[in-house]
Parts: C-alpha cells; sequence; structure tokens
C-alpha cells in the first residue's frame, strides 16, 4: 500500500515536503519512484531508483531530492514554480526492472501567486 501526502498551495519559490507512506513492501526488492500528472497533460516521471542510482527528471533537477523515510519516502521540493502544479503520486517499481506494480494514490500540489 502507498499512500502520498502532504500537499496543499504555495506561492512560487516556496517549498514543500511531500511523503509517501509505505506499508507492505520490503525495500530490498523495490524502489518508490515519484511521479505527477498535470491538468490536461500527460503523467510524467519526477524521480525513479534507489540508493546511489537515483534519476530525477530535468525540469526538477537541483530542486526536488527524495529521501527515506521511516516508514516510506519524502520528496523535498524547493524553489517551485508554477508548472510544477500537479498532482503527485508515488509507486513502488520492482526493484531494476522498470516496472511499477503498486501505485497510491495522489496529493494535489499546486503553485500559484
Amino acid at each position: 500500500q502507498l499512500q502520498a501526502s502532504g500537499g496543499g498551495m504555495v506561492q512560487p519559490g516556496e517549498s514543500l515536503r511531500l511523503s509517501c507512506a509505505v506499508s507492505g513492501l520490503d525495500f530490498r526488492y523495490y524502489a518508490i519512484g515519484w511521479f505527477r500528472q498535470a491538468p490536461g497533460k500527460v503523467r510524467e516521471g519526477v524521480s525513479c531508483g534507489s540508493g546511489g542510482s537515483v534519476n530525477y527528471a530535468d525540469s526538477v533537477k537541483g530542486r526536488f531530492t527524495i529521501s527515506r523515510a521511516r516508514n516510506g519516502m519524502y520528496l523535498q521540493m524547493n524553489s517551485l514554480k508554477p508548472e510544477d502544479t500537479a498532482v503527485y503520486l508515488c509507486a513502488a517499481e520492482v526493484l531494476g526492472t522498470g516496472a511499477y506494480v503498486i501505485w497510491g494514490q495522489g496529493t494535489l500540489v499546486t503553485v500559484s501567486s
């Protein structure tokens, strides 16, 4: 089970930290990826991978960072821009396969002045 939380409305330039609560998964076999879907757009990957091998979308590099939480993952988002507005979701990848097999419900992030 995965559940994303922590979304809200912020102004451009502000920060937000999202959480992905994970239950029933063994991190030895799964990695948590973050995705987002903006209104009217296709879903895009934000981060994927784990440990020392994490890849970020070019649009968020240098601004977004993932880290482990006690029972899941965080997505720290800094210097937010209006184009970061989207529903953010976390998903579990079978480690090393690129296959995301479990998806959580998303959390809405709105960046607006």
